[in-house]
């Protein structure tokens, strides 16, 4: 069995639409409307939420709380964890990544950043995608710390936001 832990931060992913607003906006994570949604064999998702924030709104001190949330789930001592994804804002989903890479250089497991560039409420998400590769890539990856999304696995450093191909890719 694996034991993924899944750290939600906001971000596009987790967006939701208020009617009376009209606006897309983090209020709360909807992480587990999501996992309701795939089949699972043999994977056990802990969803652990840290805040529920856009990620170009987010701080050094909101990044220092996720690098210790992952710090504290396993990347680094031994726990029941086989792997940690952290839903992320695409915006600043790079500079988390790099910040995770310089605290945690040598992780026990595999540490999954990923995001959407739509989010899961409207037509035509990545988001459902996006999280599904994340999860899956815990069981493949060797430890590290990587972005998954659109099918394929980069490893930081370099990884970085292609705003015309709307995915990230890996800076040569």
């Amino acid at each position: 069995m694996r034991n993924v832990i899944l750290i939600t931060t906001g971000g596009t992913i987790e967006k939701t639409y208020d009617e009376f607003s009209g606006e897309l906006a983090n209020r709360q994570s909807i992480v587990r409307r999501m996992l309701s949604e795939l089949r699972l064999e043999d994977t056990h998702v802990e969803p652990l939420d840290v805040m529920s924030k856009d990620s170009l709104e987010m701080t050094d001190d909101d990044r220092a709380r996720i690098v210790e949330a992952v710090r504290s789930q396993g990347a680094v001592e031994e726990s029941a964890a086989t792997g940690i994804v952290v839903l992320h804002g695409t915006d600043r989903l790079a500079a988390t990544g790099e910040r995770l890479l310089a605290e945690i250089p040598s992780p026990r497991i595999p540490i999954v950043l990923t995001g959407a560039m739509r989010p899961f409420e409207m037509k035509h998400s990545d988001a459902l995608q996006n999280l599904t590769e994340a999860l899956f890539a815990t069981g493949l990856l060797p430890p590290g710390i990587y972005c998954v999304a659109h099918g394929r696995a980069l490893r930081f450093p370099g990884v970085c936001k292609d705003l015309e191909r709307g995915t990230f890719v890996q800076k040569s």
